[in-house]
């Protein structure tokens, strides 16, 4: 219910967000149809009062009348040929009622025979030409700058504020997959801490009752009972103490405070050495074991105590994770310049969803095949970093129910 109320809650708050960018973006072209038509207006004000001022000055009307005539001569259409001299009247009074309309922006101008019913006060424009016209010309305006014009005259502030709710936008969506990453962590915390809970207490409750059963047995002084009870203490204090340094070592090599002592070494010595024990796990279940050691390259600088509890929590969970007698394949090659190990099983197998997550601390997947294998969540995370520390990698292939593959590679000399 919570969780429903959680992800209703970011639903609305995400649709709001939206919805203002939505109008933010609406506002802003809004203003740009306003600047547009507070341009236009100011472009036909400025060609009104020019029109006015060569209208009052009949030698301009004159000059301009030949030119039309001329114009009419040679079978020309358009924008006529002016003189020199009227050309910079235009011009000049141009310029002068643009400054004083406070519109500074590059223009060019041409003058033409009317095409319409002559009207004095006819202004007319379209998106990038105003012009005007009066009974003996048309005078247009062009301005090809105009919509960079326009996008200067709208200012920083209306992009900016779209550009800020943007920001709120993805920084609300990046706390929203923090939270839930920070969820997933703490799930996973409160499911380590219940294993370790657990793993603790069985070996604890031994060493208790192999105390008690000392002080209380009549008959502790044969030595042969003495050694049992003595024998179970020390067992599961040991038992104890590997998974308190389980523990530590985790937190320790992720604050960089395990040295690693990394010396040239023979991977495949190493790896015998880990099958002896396996091998014997493995036979006591009576499952298979089938060794393929096809590298040529056995080489590698690395920490030879790091490796070889790598290669013991990977051989550990095949045996731990197969269904029945374990069937475990352990095979090594050279690829470029990496050597590449793979331990496969055929045990229960991970499911698709979960196999990115088996190399994260704590993450144990939550199946009911698998509730009752021991471990706090950390060898495989611990295979992870130690692979990392060696430059180089580890990662799995699996089939639920099929079994699976986890590949090392590490860079051989």
């Amino acid at each position: 219910m919570k969780a429903n109320r959680l992800r209703l809650s970011i639903f609305i708050s995400s649709l709001a967000l939206i919805a203002v960018l939505a109008i933010q973006i609406h506002w802003i072209f809004r203003t740009a149809e306003m600047k547009e038509e507070l341009f236009n207006e100011k472009a036909n004000m400025v060609l009104t009062r020019t029109t006015e001022a060569i209208g009052s000055d009949q030698a301009a009307c004159q000059e301009i009348g030949a030119c039309l005539k001329e114009g009419e001569k040679a079978g020309t259409n358009g924008p006529i040929q002016l003189r020199n001299q009227e050309v910079r009247k235009i011009d000049s009074l141009l310029r002068h009622y643009m400054k004083f309309y406070n519109v500074e922006i590059k223009y060019s101008f041409s003058v033409a025979k009317p095409s319409s019913a002559p009207r004095f006060d006819d202004a007319r424009f379209n998106k990038s030409l105003p012009f005007i016209r009066t009974a003996d010309f048309e005078l247009n305006l062009d301005f090809p700058d105009k919509k960079q014009y326009l996008m200067a005259e709208m200012g920083v502030p209306f992009f900016s504020s779209v550009l800020l709710v943007v920001v709120v936008l993805v920084l609300f969506w990046r706390t929203v997959f923090s939270l839930k990453k920070e969820k997933e962590i703490s799930e996973h915390t409160t499911d380590f801490l219940n294993n370790m809970t657990h793993e603790f207490k069985t070996p604890i409750t031994n060493i208790s009752l192999a105390g008690k059963m000392m002080t209380r047995d009549q008959n502790l002084k044969q030595e042969e009972k003495i050694r049992h009870y003595s024998g179970i203490i020390l067992e599961e204090n040991e038992k104890l103490r590997l998974q308190v340094e389980q523990v530590l070592s985790m937190t320790a090599l992720e604050r960089g405070e395990i040295p690693m002592q990394k010396t040239e070494l023979d991977f495949h010595s190493l790896l015998n050495d880990s099958l002896r024990n396996v091998r014997m796990q493995v036979e006591n279940a009576g499952g298979t074991l089938s060794v393929h050691l096809n590298a040529e390259q056995t080489i590698v600088f690395g920490d030879k105590t790091h490796l070889a509890n790598v290669l013991c929590n990977l051989f550990d969970n095949a045996v731990r994770y197969s269904d029945g007698a374990p069937q475990i394949t352990v095979s090594s090659r050279n690829e470029g310049q990496d050597l590449v190990l793979e331990v496969a099983d055929k045990g229960i197998g991970i499911s698709s969803e979960y196999q990115k997550k088996v190399f994260e601390k704590y993450f144990r997947v939550p199946t009911g095949d698998v509730h009752n294998v021991k471990g706090f969540g950390l060898g495989l995370a611990y295979v992870q970093q130690i692979a990392k520390g060696h430059a180089g990698s580890v990662s799995v292939h699996s089939e639920k129910g099929k079994g699976s593959t986890f590949t090392l590679r590490i860079p051989h000399v």
